[in-house]
């Protein structure tokens, strides 16, 4: 029997996708695993369990959450839910106000910030400025375009025929508007146009051919004109897809019925999009023209000014921009998500987006080399975890990018470009599915449905459940069997779910009580009763119990070249590196059995670090195809650490 040791000193790949478990001569295999559930891969490469979900709240429906961060000490989370956004801090609800976006709008919400104000834009939807005021109110407001004498500097287009024409019944005053053309809709009623250069307001529409308009200022003539416009943005044409700000210009990324048109403001002067002569610093506004009209998804001001839209991604030069030296050059052909607005987030200089296809997230990276972008596909290797994507966002303190999924799951990709760490895991909540995801103040925020209930809630180290609720007795107060003010975990149904014998009609969870873990708790009128053989506490934290996983890969020969496909296979023995650990099951082909961790009193914390020795017995033929085909397999529920920082497996290969 020839004997070897595999080796695996990093997580650096993530979890595989299962139709590369064959591809063992990858360098990838080396690094990777078969399944990582409810871990997080360090940028050193080690697989840390994750925090638990604190809770924060409960919602009142689905929500879109968008960070707002004025400096490093003032920040917020923005719940935009039906027709109201509510404001936390620190935690904690402090206000709400009203919206013109209601849950229909979610999917294609789109929003950037500078300083003390937010813009949020939809395409059916006008949009709105929000911003912080010095008491520490919010004000929603409707955008303002800069008013010049006569002139509303807003963008304007003519969305008929080049040829048509316009002719007034007089020249100044209250005038009828006739087309040769269908053109009018009622919705046309108080919008702005502009003949001849002169502004008027819509009053009256007759028929899709006469209208009634009140001049700001004189025509020079009441002779029939192809020279007008509308205001771009209505209730009839839509409203902006897309914003951001870049070379102190607002940029407008595209709208309902101009899909792949892109405005800049003047420079300086944000809600002015005046064209004029073409200076310097006056508006810019152009048409995305190639082989195919595609809506404009997304605008990104990073190295360049970015524009992302559903069948390529652009890259608009000039420094700085002006009307004269501006370029712009398509990049390369990947396309966007145009049903779903998925945040585009900047990392060391990249841009990450979510293909097109809905199982790609994509790295928008300039190269010096070529003076181009390139789109490399940060889920390779992982596909099997993206599935249309619906929001992302990147905690930087720990380097992890959280991707949710339409399908409820939140993948997490641990990317450090410099190391070579590309590494992705997946995270579930019980019976829960992940909405929404965000990063303010350094915590990741969460929203999760449950059935028919919504709720808040963040990533939190000091957290072993999910949904946790953690209170303790304040002085003087006697230690207790019932607990309270539960009311935000109470009402959910489970059916049939038995507890202690007893079928119960609510949610089960698990409590953390004086350091004893205590299971299938019940939530019922806002209350969890501890069971008489714990008796009275002083401390608990109630939540619902996750699961870490982290499964090895089909054994590979000792050169990486093959897998041990036919050959008889034995785990002599796995040796686990661990460091402040305090719990460990592990699988080595006899089921999964807990492993009494030898803590001593210089261990901190009751964490265990070092190595762990583990023998095993029984031989395998073939490595197969499916989940638990790896040598071992750990998991645990415990709420307690653990970070595995590599292992060496010593094997046995007979012919």
């Amino acid at each position: 029997m020839a004997r070897r040791v595999l080796e695996k000193n990093t997580f650096s790949t993530g979890e595989l996708a299962p139709e590369l478990w064959g591809r063992s001569d990858l360098n990838a295999y080396a690094n990777g695993a078969a399944r990582l559930r409810n871990v997080f891969i360090e940028p050193s490469g080690g697989v840390r369990r994750r925090p638990g979900i604190r809770l924060i709240d409960g919602l009142d429906g689905p929500v879109r959450l968008i960070q707002f961060e004025f400096n490093t000490e003032q920040t917020y989370i923005l719940a935009f839910g039906d027709m109201k956004a509510t404001v936390f801090e620190n935690g904690v609800a402090t206000l709400w106000f009203e919206t013109p976006f209601g849950v229909e709008h979610h999917d294609l919400l789109n929003w950037t910030q500078s300083a003390d104000t937010l813009l949020v834009v939809h395409p059916d939807a006008p949009p709105v400025r929000i911003s912080r005021t010095a008491t520490g109110g919010w004000q929603v407001t409707s955008w303002a375009w800069r008013a010049t004498g006569q002139l509303t500097s807003q963008p304007y287009y003519k969305f008929t025929d080049p040829a048509a024409t316009l002719t007034p019944s007089g020249v100044s005053g209250t005038i009828t508007v006739t087309a040769d053309l269908d053109l009018f809709v009622g919705g046309h009623v108080g919008t702005l146009w502009r003949i001849a250069g002169i502004e008027g307001e819509m009053t009256a529409v007759s028929g899709p051919r006469t209208a009634t308009m009140v001049l700001k200022a004189s025509l020079p003539d009441s002779s029939a004109t192809t020279d007008f416009a509308e205001q771009a943005f209505s209730g009839v044409r839509g409203w902006p897809r897309s914003v951001t700000f870049h070379q102190d210009r607002m940029v407008i990324g595209g709208s309902r019925d101009l899909p792949n048109r892109l405005w800049m403001s003047q420079s300086g002067d944000l809600f002015n999009f005046e064209l004029g002569e073409g200076l310097d610093d006056e508006a810019i506004e152009f048409a995305l023209l190639a082989d195919q009209v595609n809506a404009i998804t997304g605008v990104f001001a990073g190295r360049h000014l970015q524009v992302f839209t559903s069948g390529s991604e652009w890259m608009v030069t000039g420094d700085p921009l002006t009307p004269a030296n501006i370029q712009v050059t398509r990049q390369t052909r990947i396309g966007s998500q145009s049903d779903r607005t998925v945040p585009l987030v900047n990392i060391d200089g990249a841009t990450i987006f979510a293909g097109r296809s809905g199982r790609e997230i994509r790295e928008f990276l300039f190269t010096d080399v070529e003076q181009a972008y390139g789109s490399a596909d940060l889920a390779l290797l992982s596909r099997h975890l993206v599935n249309r994507p619906v929001d992302q966002t990147f905690d930087a303190n720990r380097r992890l990018l959280h991707v949710v999924m339409r399908d409820g799951s939140l993948a997490t990709l641990t990317l450090y470009r410099s190391e070579a760490i590309t590494a992705w895991s997946a995270q579930n909540v019980k019976d829960c599915d992940f909405t929404s995801v965000a990063v303010s103040g350094g915590d990741v925020y969460v929203s999760l449905r449950r059935g028919e209930r919504y709720y808040l809630g963040l990533f939190d180290e000091d957290c072993g459940f999910d949904l946790q609720v953690s209170q303790s007795l304040g002085a003087g107060e006697e230690a207790r069997r019932h607990w309270g003010r539960l009311e935000a975990l109470d009402g959910l149904v489970v059916a049939g779910l038995v507890v202690n014998g007893l079928v119960v009609n609510g949610l089960v969870v698990n409590g953390l009580a004086d350091g004893i873990v205590i299971t299938d708790l019940a939530v019922a009128g806002g209350t969890v009763t501890l069971p008489l053989d714990t008796g009275a506490v002083s401390e608990i934290a109630v939540g619902l119990p996750f699961t870490h996983e982290i499964f090895a890969l089909p054994p590979a020969a000792s050169d990486g070249s093959r897998p041990h496909g036919g050959n008889a296979v034995r785990l002599v023995s796995l040796t686990l590196r661990l460091q402040k650990s305090g719990q460990l099951r592990v699988d080595t082909g006899r089921g999964m059995r807990d492993i009494t961790l030898p803590v001593t009193g210089d261990d901190a914390d009751g964490l265990y670090s070092g190595d762990i020795t583990v023998r095993s017995l029984g031989w395998r033929r073939g490595s197969g195809g499916t989940i638990s085909a790896g040598l071992w397999r750990i998991a645990g529920d415990f709420p307690r650490p653990f970070l595995l920082l590599g292992c060496a497996s010593e094997m046995g290969v007979n012919d």
